[in-house]
């Protein structure tokens, strides 16, 4: 046999695998195909291709294990169970940029089902490799290492603070700052993933710098990336004052009022969401939110979309109205009660109703003036009518109550509440008749009525 025929079957060998791997990969993509693959013992098969000799057939192998792991906890599972990760890891360091993002891809994948897969990616010491991985020169693979570090950091505050441990803030807050669009949307998204889960979590991000960079991205014309910037900043602001306050401070005011008029939804959701954070920590900072035109920016956010993206704004002007009188009245000035009742009517989902009953509660329960501008836009019926619906939620009925017993406390404006003295069961009717034994003796013309 001459050398030719003796290398010939090498060659054929090293085709066959290259065949099977890139069948495999394709084949992968395609959900009907796992449970098929899966039977047919694909991760036996897939693993030592992983250390093979050609780059392209370690990459593809590499590839085909993330979309099986991406499938479904199983199969991430059993890229667990069959020793898979230590070799990934392992190679992480040495090998070219299209294996590093692949294998970044099998730990996503792999790390995106449960706490509990994710751990067993921080175990194998894969952070440090990933937090190597964002200071490649090469922008994907900084990309790919940002998404798995992210879905590892967004499951609790133990993994999230596993990850600042392995020092990626720093790399993450350089990673927002390069100019390729899709690294800043994955390094925000992250940083929003880190920051959710605690102050102490928040305020890492915060003294890396990050809120200067985020703010200045509030008006990118990319709407992902817009989305990712608030989503961040609205996970720092919602945990304490002082960080509310940092986040204020990097002049987001009034240029965030602008991303309620976005026509991608999720923009308007998001900056909804950052305001809200912030309106709910202090009457000066929901003071602050008025003086940039907030008010009248929330409500016309509120009138122009539906459903849940209307749920931050309608927080918001609760937040707001709750704080003191002044506020209160700035969201009634405003025009605030007619979209919230709007809300309480149109929408189907009863945690938004409940919503809109908090906030019109909040509005109206201040001074008789507050609660009349209230009952003046006919909505105690419409609130009472849902508490004593037997088909609304449990939460849906006693956010109704405790706005009628808000309103109905302190409103004196009689034909507004005359129309619900036939239909209101005795807990709600003891305040009807209450408001009108204290305005009755004042006035002879309801006395004469009745």
């Amino acid at each position: 046999m001459s050398q030719r025929q003796v290398l010939q079957v090498f060659e054929q060998y090293q085709r066959a695998r290259t065949q099977f791997v890139q069948a495999v990969a394709e084949l992968a993509a395609r959900p009907q195909n796992i449970e098929t693959l899966q039977n047919a013992g694909v991760m036996s098969l897939l693993r030592p291709l992983l250390l093979d000799v050609v780059p392209t057939i370690r990459q593809t192998a590499a590839l085909a294990l993330g979309r099986l792991a991406n499938y479904n906890d199983d199969l991430a599972e059993a890229v667990v169970k069959g020793n898979i990760l230590p070799q990934l890891v392992c190679s992480l360091s040495e090998q070219n940029r299209f294996y590093k993002k692949a294998a970044a891809f099998v730990l996503r994948a792999v790390g995106k089902h449960s706490p509990q897969l994710a751990q067993a990616i921080v175990q194998c010491g894969a952070l440090e490799m990933l937090v190597i991985c964002l200071e490649d020169f090469d922008p994907g693979v900084k990309e790919a290492a940002s998404w798995a570090l992210g879905y590892i950091a967004r499951h609790n505050s133990e993994l999230s603070q596993a990850v600042v441990d392995a020092g990626a803030v720093p790399l993450l807050v350089l990673c927002i700052q390069e100019p390729e669009i899709a690294l800043k949307r994955i390094a925000a998204s992250t940083l929003s993933d880190i920051s959710k889960h605690s102050p102490e979590l928040a305020q890492t991000v915060v003294d890396a710098g990050a809120i200067a960079h985020l703010a200045q991205m509030i008006l990118n014309p990319d709407a992902k990336l817009k989305r990712q910037v608030l989503s961040a900043l609205s996970q720092i602001a919602k945990h304490s004052v002082d960080l509310a306050e940092l986040v204020v401070e990097a002049e987001i005011f009034p240029v965030v009022l602008t991303c309620l008029k976005d026509s991608d939804e999720y923009v308007k959701k998001n900056g909804a969401t950052l305001i809200r954070e912030i309106a709910k920590h202090t009457p000066e900072l929901s003071q602050l939110i008025v003086n940039a035109g907030g008010v009248a920016a929330v409500i016309d956010c509120i009138g122009s979309c539906g459903g849940t993206v209307r749920l931050p704004g309608i927080m918001v002007l609760g937040y707001i109205a709750a704080h003191s009188e002044n506020l209160s009245m700035a969201v009634i000035v405003s025009k605030g009660i007619p979209p919230l009742c709007a809300c309480l009517i149109e929408e189907h989902e009863d945690h938004i109703k409940a919503a809109a009953a908090w906030a019109l509660g909040q509005v109206g329960s201040h001074t008789p003036e507050h609660a009349r501008a209230v009952a003046e836009a006919n909505v105690l019926p419409t609130l009472l009518a849902m508490y004593m619906d037997t088909h609304s939620s449990e939460d849906l009925q006693m956010k109704t109550k405790k706005a009628l017993k808000n309103i109905l406390q302190k409103c004196t404006y009689l034909p507004a509440l005359e129309p619900l003295l036939h239909d209101a069961p005795p807990n709600i009717l003891k305040h009807i008749v209450g408001q009108f034994s204290k305005a009755l003796p004042h006035d002879s013309k309801h006395v004469v009525s009745l």
